[in-house]
């Protein structure tokens, strides 16, 4: 088998396609956040009553799991999420309908647009806090980034496409023999 085979199917473009916008998005959201907007300088900046812009830098994987702060860590951390980028790559160049080639390009694109942070930065730059806060108690979820909203709309559309997708008769959509 050649490596074209491997990285190529019908729908790779497409998914590509959508892995090049998220991470260009992510990016260009990013550098005007830290650079035009200059969040670090201005603080939390209030968007509503249950979110706000604030910068976090992420040393580590989601939810700041596994931080690493010196070079020998960081490389790590690139290493396995460049293996992972190819093995997402290889399943979208097998993948048979557009949701599951949209869903592993959002997936891929996120990654990549978290990768070049850690490169440029030494970690992620992470910005959206949504937040719930009474007279007694204060929730704060994690903050992300449009990169981590791409990965995680991904997910959501491979479970919705392994789980629930029917053709437009309404069987289960038949997988692709590897």
């Amino acid at each position: 088998m050649t490596l074209s085979k491997y990285l190529y199917g019908p729908l790779t473009a497409f998914g590509i396609g959508v892995a090049a916008v998220t991470a260009a998005a992510d990016q260009a959201l990013k550098l005007w956040l830290l650079f035009g907007y200059d969040l670090a300088a201005h603080g939390t900046m209030r968007l509503g009553p249950f979110i706000d812009l604030r910068l976090v830098w992420n040393p580590g994987i989601s939810y700041g799991l596994f931080p690493q702060v010196g070079p020998l860590g960081q490389w790590a951390l690139l290493t396995i999420k460049a293996v992972a980028v190819v093995l997402l790559w290889v399943w979208l160049s097998h993948s048979a309908s557009r949701l599951a080639a949209l869903a592993l390009g959002l997936i891929i694109g996120g990654a990549i647009g978290n990768a070049i942070d850690r490169v440029a930065h030494g970690a992620v730059a992470d910005f959206v806090l949504f937040h719930i806060t009474t007279a007694t108690w204060t929730f704060n979820w994690y903050v992300f980034n449009l990169a981590d909203v791409g990965i995680v709309a991904g997910v959501v559309g491979l479970l919705y496409e392994s789980t629930l997708a029917k053709t437009a008769n309404g069987t289960p959509q038949k997988r692709p023999d590897p």
